[in-house]
């Protein structure tokens, strides 16, 4: 018997790691190109949110700034949109593409879109699956235990179904902003060329969790027929 600490099924994980390791790269290639595109218009990341949060009627919807790079998010709870320093104050294709992205989600939570707020009742449900599923399944293999496999496998299925839901909720944030970016004029045709490749190549990121969540799922299955059958 192979060690408790490596097990062949751990290589059903190889193609998921390497599709993320594939999508960061590819993100993060894609934004570094078009950050260095200006728009045309010259208007920051953070004016542009802001004015098209004011055309949808979310002037209530502050603009803030937090550190780091890319991890600029709306937060449905306290109705904020945070942009990175990377993207508040630039001017670039991306850096609109980015923002506007954002706003799309702004937009999604003003509409009371489905998928979002299916996103936002589960996300107590994932907190608690993500953090207690993989070790109640292995001490459910350490001591035999079916039950205890069979809850981890049953509480990662919420994890799972986070992501199945984020797919649609991105997707739509980015066709909304390329939406809205073209309608209001502030990027012209080609431009919107380079945010749409931003924001795709962005959306693989989140293609790439959802592959290795199914990874990881089917992992804990065949694991749940070596292990749960055993006398």
């Amino acid at each position: 018997m192979f060690p408790f600490f490596f097990d062949p099924t751990m290589m059903l994980l190889i193609p998921a790691l390497l599709l993320a390791m594939w999508a960061q790269m590819r993100v993060k290639s894609v934004f570094a190109r078009y950050s260095n595109v200006g728009s045309r218009h010259g208007t920051t990341a953070a004016s542009v949110a802001r004015a098209l949060l004011d055309r949808f009627g979310l002037r209530d919807v502050p603009v803030n700034r937090v550190s780091g790079n890319l991890t600029d998010h709306y937060d449905p709870r306290d109705r904020t949109l945070s942009l990175s320093d990377t993207v508040y104050g630039s001017s670039s294709i991306a850096a609109i593409g980015v923002a506007a992205h954002e706003v799309g989600h702004a937009i999604q939570d003003k509409l009371d879109y489905s998928p979002l707020r299916i996103r936002n009742a589960i996300v107590p449900v994932v907190g608690i699956g993500s953090s207690m599923a993989f070790p109640l399944f292995f001490i459910g293999i350490l001591f035999r235990g079916q039950m205890l496999m069979d809850l981890g496998i049953l509480l990662f299925l919420g994890v799972i179904l986070f992501h199945v839901v984020t797919l649609p909720v991105e997707f739509d944030a980015s066709s909304r902003a390329l939406r809205v970016l073209a309608d209001t004029g502030m990027l012209s045709s080609d431009e919107i060329t380079g945010a749409g490749a931003v924001l795709r190549a962005a959306s693989w990121t989140y293609v790439a969790a959802t592959v290795m969540a199914f990874a990881q799922l089917i992992r804990l299955l065949f694991l749940r027929g070596m292990f749960g059958s055993r006398d």
